[in-house]
């Protein structure tokens, strides 16, 4: 399509995304406009305030997208991964979503966003839609407004959904709530199968990969992570697949061991608990933002000093004045300390 064709094209669908209203703009991503998608999905990340006109739109649009999350420590190879899934998903015919969370600066608080270079192969894809998210500093491998970002691109309509975490640690396992498959990765001789034991992390894994397959080292890996994985009575058995993103090999395991996950899920009725999980840990998180706007809003932000002042004079204890604060907030009134 020529430039002169696109701006036509643009022309034909209509006002601009930046002209639309939420409730609006979430209709026409929803219809398969492109720039609605990009924008609504801006407004979801920096413009919490919205959330309130954007969430009934999307409401009547839930998505059954098969969701899919990567992780694993900086330099395994996550977005090498991602690229491969989402072509070989491409090459069945589905419809592919990713979100790339990528570090932010501790200064600027911007992100270089490199995730969403190293999958440019795919930029000119109509069925690919590729948004990175800067975490701004959130603990657990995710940004803020995942979630949300989530929600908007099952609406869309697309197939699968693949989020991509930072590079995580075993404690940050943020993931596993957020999507139906958590595959973690792991490379060879980076110490993994002594990892394998220890709470955390790879406790979380529906998929271990071992990506860097063809590097020295390999075969242990899998073999020890294997072997962990059986020893763990009446846990979680996750499969482990061995893989070279780099040069294509294995994917097709790994696409099918996620796809025989997910029915897994379905015929257990997990499925469905993994979602009721999800949900409730979104309104949990939301409840706690829009508790934490109102401490910082009048009048609650000057009972909190008040209360403050009577926790450093002695004349109150730190969990006595957070009960007040929160009756304060739930009474719309302020409730006199005994």
């Amino acid at each position: 399509m020529t430039a002169g064709s696109a701006a036509d094209a643009d022309r034909e669908r209509g006002p601009a995304p930046a002209e639309l209203a939420p409730a609006e703009l979430v209709a026409a991503a929803v219809g398969g406009d492109r720039r609605a998608l990009a924008r609504l999905l801006s407004a979801v990340e920096n413009t919490p305030g919205l959330w309130r006109e954007i969430g009934p739109a999307l409401a009547g649009h839930a998505g059954g997208a098969q969701t899919v999350g990567l992780t694993g420590a900086p330099g395994v190879g996550k977005s090498t991964t991602v690229s491969a899934l989402v072509r070989a998903y491409r090459g069945a015919g589905r419809r592919v979503a990713v979100l790339a969370v990528d570090p932010s600066s501790p200064f600027t608080g911007g992100a270089l966003l490199g995730d969403r270079v190293r999958m440019s192969e795919h930029a000119g894809d109509p069925g690919v839609f590729i948004r990175s998210l800067a975490s701004r500093g959130r603990l657990g491998g995710l940004a803020a407004a995942t979630a949300q970002a989530l929600r908007v691109l099952e609406a869309a309509g697309f197939d699968v959904v693949v989020v991509e975490t930072v590079g995580v640690g075993q404690a940050e396992i943020d993931i596993a709530a957020l999507v139906d498959t958590t595959c973690v990765l792991l490379a060879p001789g980076a110490g993994d199968d002594v990892q394998a034991v220890k709470a955390g992390l790879l406790e979380v894994a529906d998929v271990l990969v071992v990506n860097k397959a063809d590097r020295p080292g390999a075969a242990r890996t899998v073999a020890d992570l294997t072997a962990m994985t059986r020893m763990r009575a009446g846990g979680r058995q996750p499969a482990v697949v061995r893989v070279a993103a780099t040069l294509g090999e294995g994917i097709d395991e790994l696409v099918g061991r996620i796809a025989a996950h997910r029915r897994d899920l379905v015929a257990t009725g997990e499925l469905g608990r993994r979602r009721l999980a999800r949900a409730a840990d979104e309104i949990r998180g939301l409840t706690l933002t829009a508790l934490r706007d109102r401490l910082a809003a009048p009048p609650h932000d000057a009972r909190l000093a008040e209360l403050a002042d009577l926790v450093v004079a002695g004349a109150a204890d730190p969990w006595s004045a957070a009960e007040w604060l929160l009756a304060d907030v739930l009474t719309a009134q302020p409730v006199p300390p005994p």
